[in-house]
């Protein structure tokens, strides 16, 4: 299962009752950051979420409200005992950009690796650039003043253990969890694979998160299918929709078309405006298009489909 925690919904500047952008994954105890705006570390200590196991940081952009949290974000990390390397994903620059920020923090108890995207795109062009075990992260540009990411987290599912196939090839009860973590095993000179045992793979998990961007087709192709697709949506006022592709961003109503198009189980809604007070009263823009949408939530939890 995946833990999904939105820690802020806050675009520009922070409010008293809304933090600046990011988002806390949470999978078999590894924990995935996006997104680092001012508040994050309040956000974590308030939903009483752990600081040690954040393994990796993926950044959309180079806005001060995506990435001013991160000194002390590092720095909290550090007190919290880790010493194991933290990988940090932006796009070109992250390097010095990060390490411009942490001139405040200078004495980090981990290794930082540094995770340039278009560096990586050129290796892989289906922008798949990191793994954890069966969780993928892929990456798809998107419209915005300055090179912008949305993040797509695909948990993979293996198929079921046959254990009646695995008794009838003689294989000991000893080796079936190695078959099943994915590993061969070899029997008097016999090799057996985890394809002998196991079955068709299976329907996974799937998280998108899309902020600071104009909608278009590309977006939707990225959501497609996604468990859950989080996107922006600055303002909720469909008048404002000269604003919105002045400054490059989304109506409510155009993340719900996104959604739409992409057949997502479910969008919640982020990075609102500091001058929307309740974007609560303009959901219904977005529902009227893509009903199973929500004003982003700070915490849930995706399982899987049983079968």
């Amino acid at each position: 299962m995946i833990g999904v925690n939105l820690l802020g919904t806050g675009g520009y500047v922070p409010l008293p009752e809304r933090y600046l952008t990011s988002l806390y994954l949470k999978y078999n105890g590894f924990v995935i950051l996006v997104d680092c705006g001012e508040g994050t570390q309040m956000a974590i200590r308030e939903a009483e979420l752990g600081f040690k196991q954040i393994g990796i940081i993926c950044l959309t952009h180079f806005h001060a409200d995506h990435v001013s949290g991160l000194p002390g974000l590092l720095l909290t990390i550090g007190n919290s005992g880790r010493t194991e390397p933290l990988t940090i994903i932006g796009p070109k620059y992250v390097r010095q950009i990060v390490e411009c920020l942490c001139v405040i923090a200078p004495q980090l108890p981990f290794e930082i690796n540094f995770v340039e995207i278009e560096n990586h795109k050129k290796k892989d062009p289906a922008n798949q650039i990191f793994s954890v075990d069966s969780l993928f992260v892929s990456v798809r540009e998107v419209e915005h003043w300055i090179p912008c990411y949305a993040y797509r987290f695909d948990l993979k599912r293996q198929g079921k253990f046959n254990p009646e196939k695995a008794k009838s090839l003689g294989i000991p009860v000893k080796y079936w969890s190695v078959l099943q973590a994915g590993h061969n095993v070899n029997i008097d000179n016999t090799q057996f694979t985890p394809s002998d045992v196991m079955g068709k793979e299976r329907k996974g998990l799937t998280v998108c998160y899309a902020t600071d961007l104009r909608p278009s087709e590309s977006v939707a192709e990225f959501a497609a299918d996604a468990d859950l697709f989080i996107c922006e949506g600055m303002y909720g006022d469909s008048e404002l929709y000269d604003k919105a592709v002045e400054h490059r961003h989304c109506l409510f109503s155009e993340a719900a078309e996104m959604a739409k198009n992409a057949q997502v189980k479910e969008l919640w809604l982020t990075h609102f405006s500091p001058s929307m007070t309740n974007p609560g009263e303009y959901l219904c823009s977005a529902t009227d298009i893509f009903a199973n949408t929500s004003i982003g939530k700070k915490r849930t939890v995706l399982i899987f489909e049983e079968e």
